[in-house]
């Protein structure tokens, strides 16, 4: 790691039980998104993409249409699973699996037209990842960095269709049961994950494209399996680090959510999104 989050290392439990929770609890990234990507970088379905830090594939294969094929790259097995699993539902057959860190790379992944990291490039070494990849883009090729909050609502909502999901009563009660400092994997961030990604890829050597906002005004309908999924799908609570307190953890949120929707019906703004797109 970097010296910007000393007090933490990576392991590979950081998402351990989470990956099966993402299609249910985490909000879709928009087509505008995809529209908005391809429009900036005039792309026409040649090329190849790499995804880091994939995932489920939520963007892999939301962008793969553009591209002749695709690659994503996650080191967390039961991502990469839940991914196959979402591209063959898909009837997506272009896109390859790989199971590595993102400092593994290039390892034998060839030249690729794009590079996306989607809420992923902060849980990296950014700037021995941002100098790898950039070895691995095409003349043409550029870096997208997607900043996103699909988890959870924007907080400045209302009025809505339905009760907002009380997010601030949610993180109460896992503070209850892991302690107020931020878990992830088998170690805890004091400090919160770091930022400055942008002073990271002019470190880097990449010039800045052009900055994408997606601000559209998408309501979120959302039932109480989705909200309880979303919490599971977040590193400092994911399902393992309860333990034998899951099953508990679990019957307590239902039933705070049941209390905050008695229907079990919550709607939430979207968050809006940034693109940035840099160039090597």
């Amino acid at each position: 790691m970097t010296t910007d989050a000393v007090d933490w290392e990576w392991d590979e439990t950081l998402y351990s039980g989470s990956a099966a929770h993402y299609s249910v609890g985490r909000m879709p990234y928009p087509s505008s998104l995809a529209d908005a990507i391809r429009d900036a970088l005039g792309l026409d379905g040649t090329g190849r993409l790499l995804d880091v830090g994939c995932g489920p594939g939520s963007l892999t294969l939301l962008l793969a249409p553009l591209f002749a094929s695709a690659v994503g790259v996650d080191a967390d097995a039961g991502m990469l699973g839940e991914a196959s699993r979402r591209a063959d539902e898909a009837g997506i057959a272009d896109v390859e699996w790989r199971r590595l860190r993102a400092e593994e790379l290039p390892v034998d992944l060839g030249p690729f037209r794009v590079a996306t990291f989607a809420q992923s490039f902060h849980w990296m070494d950014r700037l021995l990842v941002a100098r790898r990849v950039r070895e691995m883009l095409a003349p043409d090729g550029a870096w997208v960095h997607i900043s996103a909050t699909t988890h959870r609502g924007s907080p400045y909502a209302e009025p809505l269709p339905h009760p907002p999901p009380p997010w601030d009563a949610i993180g109460d009660l896992v503070a209850e049961y892991l302690g107020p400092v931020r878990r992830a994997g088998q170690g805890h961030l004091l400090a919160g994950t770091p930022g400055g990604e942008d002073d990271v890829m002019r470190e880097a050597r990449y010039t800045e494209l052009t900055r994408i906002h997606i601000d559209e005004d998408l309501i979120a309908d959302r039932d109480i399996d989705a909200i309880v999924s979303s919490v599971f799908s977040l590193s400092n609570s994911a399902p393992h680090l309860f333990g034998e307190r899951l099953p508990a953890f679990e019957a307590e949120l239902r039933g705070l959510l049941a209390e905050a929707a008695p229907d079990g019906r919550f709607s939430e703004r979207v968050v809006p999104m940034k693109a940035v797109i840099w160039q090597p």
